[in-house]
């Protein structure tokens, strides 16, 4: 049985990331231009993702005004109640500037430290998935209704369809091409998607078998991992560690491991 608090979170959750989605989606000017960039000249921030997360957290702290937020946009605060929230309002930004449809807005709820609520919308495919810890993962989209998600049976590894993404730093970038080119003859094929947050809802949709990335944040990755594992995918970092910003691995039982040994043999988490 859900928690009647975790139960009020995913519909805040859900009515936030509709609004900022609808907001990035109809709002987008013809003329959008780069407000700001981060880790690199190509690490960019546009003025929608900036209003993206205004919305976010104005809705939320409006509801709910002792939580905390950590947002990818410089929302901080460290809130009184126990819960947390953690905001990705435009997971994909270099897709979206450029017109790309992958693309999406992560919200996550933390209580006491523990990811309990995940909803990842990607308004662009019309589709929205979320998780209560313990409920499942869900979806909707052109389909009637929720849609139970689960991921696929495992294949063998040479059989999988990974995904991944790549850093704006281009020393890191470079060497996730070296692990790349040693991982691809090994598996049946790599995508590239652009959004870290849409990828562990396609492990989690059965659309990819297995998914790695090296320098994610917790926005990237929080309410993604927790869609990812209710619907039965194994997620970590490092064997034995928790997605963290060195490795974040997610993919069905069967894939998960042999793709996390061959990760770390290759140092895929190289600092």
């Amino acid at each position: 049985m859900t928690d009647p608090l975790h139960q009020r979170l995913l519909e805040l959750a859900r009515e936030a990331a509709a609004r900022a989605g609808e907001l990035l989606r109809d709002g987008r000017p013809a003329d959008l231009a780069v407000a700001a960039t981060k880790s690199s000249p190509i690490d960019v921030v546009t003025e929608m993702d900036i209003a993206a997360e205004k919305l976010i957290t104005d809705l939320i702290a409006g509801a709910r005004p002792d939580d905390g937020f950590l947002g990818e946009e410089g929302a901080s605060s460290e809130g009184t109640s126990g819960i947390r929230w953690v905001i990705d309002p435009l997971d994909g930004t270099v897709n979206y500037l450029y017109g790309l449809p992958t693309w999406s807005v992560s919200v996550a709820a933390e209580h006491d430290g523990e990811t309990v609520v995940g909803v990842v919308a990607a308004p662009m495919r019309g589709e929205t998935y979320h998780a209560v810890r313990g409920g499942g993962a869900w979806a909707t989209g052109a389909w009637p209704g929720e849609r139970r998600l689960a991921c696929r049976p495992a294949p063998p590894l040479d059989q999988a369809l990974v995904s991944t993404g790549f850093n704006y730093v281009s020393e890191v970038r470079a060497h996730q091409a070296e692990v790349a080119a040693k991982l691809i003859p090994l598996v049946r094929d790599i995508r590239r998607s652009g959004s870290a947050a849409v990828d562990l809802c396609d492990v989690a949709a059965g659309r990819l078998d297995g998914y790695y990335e090296r320098g994610l944040n917790a926005w990237d990755f929080a309410a993604g991992d927790l869609i990812a594992r209710e619907a039965g995918a194994l997620t970590g970092g490092r064997p034995g560690e928790r997605p963290a910003r060195h490795l974040t691995v997610a993919g069905a039982p069967g894939v998960y491991e042999p793709l996390q040994r061959l990760l770390e043999d290759f140092g895929a988490w190289h600092d």
